[in-house]
Order: structure tokens, then C-alpha cells, then sequence
């Protein structure tokens, strides 16, 4: 019986939670000047890539430069803390060394080449050298070492002259970049809910139903194609907020999210 008790004022705890955290949500503010940071319509996601040129390479970002697109690529930290150009947390997938990036040094990812390719993994320090005279859309990965990964992408973004903006699926890193740098353009990423465990598939939730917008205060949502007409979103863009969708696949998706301020794009060439 006790344990039955316990159970349910967990419960409701926890829905008194969600309901307060509802209410506190906010909308983001009105992005304003700021969505002229993205300059262009159209964002190749991980670079301008295809069977033979890998995901967030310098080719695939040279060839995305040289079309006129904008780039979306993704930054996370090395072993050493190096700030580096990489999707996945795992480095298997890409180059088929079997460990995790955040536990290898720099001079071992050095050796590493993408997909089989002469393409190794960039530093974000070289990709910025490259790419000033075209939007960024730079996302900052899911890390424990986060407040590390904003401090040193900063670094690198202060001595740049290009034009950028700033995303995350995780609303601590956009926070971060609302309290220390609120000039710099900032999106919370946001997908349908998924999950192998109860704790992450709550917390895309909580993404997709834009409760956490109150702590991390996005000035633009980068939201999953599917998400475009949902009730959130539609809200997010009655407010002001700008309003970027990945990843678009074929014309005829793109025309099914003509109301979007940016396009982030592969597998066609818009």
C-alpha cells in the first residue's frame, strides 16, 4: 500500500512539474536583424557531400562554398579538447576506428580518414579559415564537457569575420550562449521524440513541446521537416522566431515547408 502511495505522489509530482514548467516556457523572442545572419536560403547539411565525398569534410564544404550554399556542420571536442568538425559521438561509423571522440587525442584523429577517403576529420580552427564569406549554421553536440565545447567555440568565433549562427539539441548550450554572448544568433534543434530509455525520450519531448525555451531563450528553432505544421512550432513562428528545417531531401519536400526562413538540404541541390 505504501509503495502504491509513493508511486502515485511521484506521478503527480511529476505532472505538477511538467504543468510549472509549461508555464514558465516562453516563447522565443523575435529574432529581428539577427535572421540576416542567415543570409542565404539554403544550408547544405554536413557540407556539400555524396558517395564520394564524406559528410562535414573540407571538400564537402568547399564544393557547398564554391555552389553559393550556406554550411551546416557540427563541432564537438577531441581527447584533448580540440574543438573538431564530427557528427557522431562514436568515430566508427565515419572512419571505422572503434572509439568514442571525445576520449580520442588529437594526434590519433589526425591519422583517421572519412569513408575510406583522402578526407580527414577538420578542425573547426581550419573549417573557419575556409569558409568566411559563407553562412555558417554551427551546431554544438550533446557533451558533459559542454560548458568547455562554448567556451572554446567562442574562441575560435571571436576571431572570425564571417557570418554565423550558433544551434543545439541541447537547451544548456543555448542558454549558455544567451546568458555569455546574447549578440550571437542562437537555435534550439528539435525532433520528433525518440529514445531507448524513458529519460531521453522525455527530454525530446520536452524539446519538441518547447518547454525548455524559458531556461535556454532560442531566437530560432531548427526543427525536424515533420514538426514544420505542428502546434508548437506555428506558435514559435507567430512569435517572431525564425524558423530553419533539416533535413530536406528532394523538391518536393522543400515545397512542403515553403514557409521555412532557412533550408538545411542533402541529397539534391535546391
Amino acid at each position: 500500500m505504501r509503495k502504491s502511495i509513493c508511486t502515485a505522489a511521484a506521478v503527480l509530482a511529476g505532472a505538477v512539474g511538467l504543468t510549472a514548467l509549461y508555464r514558465k516556457a516562453k516563447r522565443p523572442k523575435a529574432i529581428g536583424e539577427g535572421l540576416a545572419k542567415f543570409r542565404v536560403r539554403y544550408f547544405a547539411h554536413r557540407g556539400l557531400h555524396d558517395e564520394e565525398i564524406p559528410e562535414n569534410s573540407m571538400a564537402a564544404f568547399a564544393l557547398a562554398a564554391d555552389a553559393g550554399y550556406g554550411i551546416e556542420l557540427d563541432v564537438n571536442l577531441d581527447g584533448d579538447g580540440e574543438v573538431v568538425v564530427f557528427h557522431d559521438d562514436d568515430l566508427e561509423r565515419m572512419t571505422g576506428y572503434r572509439g568514442h571522440l571525445n576520449d580520442t587525442p588529437s594526434n590519433v584523429l589526425k591519422t583517421l580518414r572519412l569513408n575510406g577517403t583522402q578526407q580527414g576529420i577538420p578542425t573547426l580552427s581550419k573549417v573557419l579559415q575556409m569558409t568566411e564569406n559563407t553562412p555558417l549554421i554551427i551546431e554544438l553536440k550533446t557533451t558533459t564537457r559542454y560548458r568547455e565545447l562554448c567556451e572554446k567555440t567562442l574562441a575560435l568565433l571571436d576571431a572570425y569575420a564571417g557570418d554565423y549562427v550558433i544551434e543545439s539539441f541541447d537547451p544548456r548550450i543555448v542558454a549558455w550562449f544567451s546568458r555569455h554572448v546574447p549578440y550571437i544568433v542562437r537555435g534550439q534543434l528539435v525532433q520528433r521524440a525518440k529514445g531507448t530509455t524513458s529519460a531521453e525520450y522525455a527530454k525530446f519531448r520536452l524539446l519538441q513541446a518547447m518547454l525548455t525555451n524559458g531556461v535556454a531563450h532560442p531566437q530560432f528553432i531548427a526543427c525536424e521537416a515533420s514538426l514544420m505544421d505542428t502546434r508548437a512550432i506555428r506558435a514559435c513562428k507567430r512569435a517572431g522566431a525564425a524558423i530553419a528545417v533539416w533535413t530536406v531531401r528532394s523538391a518536393e519536400e522543400e515545397q512542403r515547408i515553403a514557409d521555412a526562413d532557412a533550408v538545411i538540404f542533402e541529397g539534391y541541390r535546391p
